[in-house]
């Protein structure tokens, strides 16, 4: 078995020279500006998310409202935290995270639909979900090994947007 063997003093004479990078070192194998305009779209996809499931949060009505008004809500706070996350992996990347208004649905991977009634609602989200569960994949597959800490923020926001996709088939189903 190989031992684990690591220069000590050369990693901190790097780390002293090059403090100002913050979590971007030399062993950072990805290119940093293509991750950041990658990691700014899905910040897009996300905001636009999180403005679609407050539309459908608060326009939901008829008998099967209240259980998909909740899920529109628990959605569109999970899209919200993952926004948060990226924006500060962005900011760990010494980039700026992309809030402007100007550009967001032309920026994200996802549409803003508004949808006309309850299913069309739902519809419309899980279309939405599928987008983001095929972009963040291929963004995971993408960055590989060249930047595990985005990757596994990427894995992580994916496997709740997977869940989110799950739960709107179920509700689709059941109104069927």
């Amino acid at each position: 078995m190989n031992e684990f063997v690591s220069d000590l003093k050369k990693i901190k004479e790097r780390a002293r020279a090059h403090m100002e990078k913050g979590a971007v070192t030399e062993g950072y194998k990805a290119d940093v500006k293509a991750v950041i305009k990658v990691l700014n779209e899905a910040l897009a996809t996300e905001l636009v998310c999180v403005l679609r499931y407050k539309r459908h949060y608060y326009m939901a009505s008829g008998l099967n409202s209240e259980g998909a008004k909740a899920e529109f809500l628990q959605h569109a706070n999970e899209e919200s935290q993952h926004a948060d996350w990226l924006a500060t992996r962005i900011t760990q990347l010494n980039g700026e995270p992309d809030f402007n208004p100007e550009g967001l649905s032309s920026r994200s991977h996802s549409e803003y639909a508004e949808g006309s009634d309850l299913t069309s609602m739902l519809r419309e989200d899980l279309f939405a979900e599928r987008i983001a569960i095929e972009t963040y994949a291929e963004i995971a597959r993408w960055l590989a090994d060249k930047d595990p800490t985005t990757k596994n923020l990427i894995v992580d926001i994916l496997k709740v947007e997977e869940e989110h996709a799950e739960d709107l088939k179920s509700m689709l189903e059941n109104m069927s």
